[in-house]
Formats: C-alpha cells, sequence, structure tokens
C-alpha cells in the first residue's frame, strides 16, 4: 500500500493545532505547534523542534481520543491500520533532513488560524473538494463523543481526509471523535 504520508502527517498537524486549548480545546496542549512552541522547544531541538512539538502533540491527542471515545477494531485519525503507521514512521527519518519545509507548514497552519477546521484544511490546500462535499452534514452520534463514518468506494488517502474533516464535527471543548471500522476502511 504505497500512500501519500506526508499528506497524512500535515493532517495530523493540523487538526492536532486545531484541538489545543488555545484553538478548540480538544487536548490539552497549548500552542505547542504555534510559535510560542517553537520558542520553547527549539532551544532543547535546534534542528528537529518541529518534529519534538509534533510528536508530543499527536501523542496528547492520540490519548485524549482514546480517553472520549475508544471504538474496538476501528481507525481514528491517530490510530490508522499499521502498514500506513509502519510508512509514517518510516518517513519520519528522512523529514528530519528538511525540518524548513515542514517549519513552513506549522507556520501556515498557525496564520490559517480560525475555528472552522475546514476552512483550515481548505486554505491548506490539505483536503480535496471531493472530500469537503463528502462530509457536509456529519452528525455526532447519540453518545456525543463519535462520529462513525461509513466509506463508500473512497481511497485511503480520502478515507484518512474524512476522518481529519470530521474532527469538525466536534464542538469547543467537547470532543467528538471520528471513527471508521475495520471492516469499512479502504483497502
Amino acid at each position: 500500500m504505497d500512500i501519500d504520508v506526508k499528506r497524512i502527517a500535515a493532517l495530523r498537524m493540523a487538526v492536532a493545532r486545531q484541538g489545543e486549548m488555545d484553538r478548540s480545546k480538544w487536548w490539552n496542549t497549548k500552542g505547542l505547534l504555534s510559535r510560542v512552541g517553537e520558542l520553547a522547544i527549539s532551544r532543547g531541538f535546534p534542528k528537529s523542534h518541529v518534529f519534538a512539538r509534533a510528536r508530543a502533540a499527536f501523542a496528547v491527542a492520540s490519548s485524549r481520543s482514546e480517553e472520549v471515545f475508544n471504538p474496538p477494531d476501528s481507525y481514528t485519525l491517530w490510530r490508522l491500520p499499521v502498514e500506513i503507521e509502519d510508512q509514517i514512521e518510516d518517513a519520519w527519518s528522512g523529514w528530519l533532513e528538511s525540518p524548513d519545509e515542514w517549519k513552513d507548514l506549522l507556520e501556515r497552519i498557525d496564520a490559517a488560524g480560525s475555528n472552522d477546521l475546514v476552512a483550515v484544511l481548505t486554505t491548506l490546500e490539505l483536503v480535496s473538494e471531493r472530500t469537503v462535499n463528502r462530509t457536509k452534514g456529519l452528525r455526532r452520534a447519540d453518545d456525543l463523543k463519535s462520529v462513525p463514518l461509513k466509506m463508500n468506494g473512497e481511497s485511503v488517502i480520502e478515507a484518512i481526509e474524512v476522518l481529519a474533516v470530521a474532527h469538525g464535527s466536534s464542538e469547543p471543548g467537547k470532543l467528538a471523535v471520528p471513527f471508521i471500522r475495520e471492516e469499512d476502511f479502504p483497502t
């Protein structure tokens, strides 16, 4: 399975930034992926601070998502199929060689600051128009803690885009975790 792991990392960065306490208050980081986080972390990690900040934000987002709603036999933006997670992990070392590209992305994510996650993802050209149209009208489940997603012919990257965009169904301070059941995830 060959997929655009760079886009997946960028989607995770954008959603992780949106969920911080100074934005949508979904998880307990505040400005870690902003200029404030850069100033705080870059001293100890001059070349790799972008990746250190991203990994920390991803870990917090993943932990909080699992705490709110941890569906069995399902995938979330923070817990994808093992093959995809392995590809992302393998790509990190290569990305360490070009941190400026990722620093620029984080600056663009921060500058696109909005309470509308879909607008941020669209402005950054991280999601397709098809995905945006596909996700219009998504609703949280009755438990208000999850957003169940059904796939119908989407590619793997489109499914991951849907997972990212569906975080927009959350309210400030009230995370609803988008998920796709294993049997519904594209292969």
